[in-house]
């Protein structure tokens, strides 16, 4: 039998899965949390681990891929499903890239979670709902175009980009930097060419896209 840890902060989510599942006799709901602050405790307290954390992303002061990031680097011995509204394949990679062993939405079929359980936990392969597989695969795809596209540009330029998608005009960037105005322009002109945009609020998007400025 497997045990099940249900981790969403709407309780009638959390009622209506366990009466579902618990309907077939390989699932048993050993252990719920309305938030990812109280699976956290709920791991660190207990010796009797779940199996299988059903664990959704959008939650009240600890999310889901915090807990995520969380049991991976304590190495605790469980397979996580993130089971979720969200179907933006941006939530889904973060998901992947902490470690989780399987993805999919609230509105799936009952068969389908069920095959997600057996498949983290019977196979030991991950699951990742196949509606969503085309969109991922063209988003990875995309992401390894855009790193090609930074690693073409020089340190300078680097430089130069991550001070545009900041907001900071040509003169700005020139003294920062200490170079000229005409060496900003040009580099821009570079940049612009390397990384295949046309202005400098594409180039700002292309940069907080990649991660090279922190907008917050």
């Amino acid at each position: 039998m497997i045990k099940l840890m249900l981790v969403d902060d709407h309780k009638m989510i959390r009622e209506g899965l366990r009466n579902l599942l618990e309907l077939d006799d390989d699932f048993t709901v050993c252990a719920e949390a309305s938030d990812g602050g109280e699976c956290l405790k709920y791991l660190k307290n207990n010796n009797d681990l779940p199996d299988v954390i059903l664990l959704d992303i959008n939650m009240p002061k600890v999310s889901g891929l915090e807990v995520i990031e969380k049991v991976r680097e304590k190495k605790i011995d469980v397979k996580i499903i993130v089971l979720t509204i969200h179907n933006e394949i941006d939530y889904l990679l973060k998901a992947i890239e902490l470690g989780v062993d399987g993805y999919i939405v609230k509105d799936s079929d009952l068969e389908d979670l069920k095959k997600a359980i057996h498949s983290v936990y019977y196979d030991n392969e991950s699951y990742i709902q196949p509606e969503l597989i085309p969109a991922m695969n063209s988003k990875m795809v995309a992401r390894n175009t855009d790193q090609m596209l930074i690693e073409s540009l020089t340190k300078r330029e680097r430089e130069v980009l991550e001070l545009v998608a900041t907001g900071l005009f040509n003169k700005e960037i020139a003294s920062r930097l200490g170079i000229s105005d005409r060496t900003v322009k040009n580099h821009i002109f570079s940049i612009f060419h390397k990384i295949k945009v046309a202005d400098r609020t594409q180039a700002a998007v292309f940069a907080i896209r990649n991660g090279m400025v922190n907008i917050y």
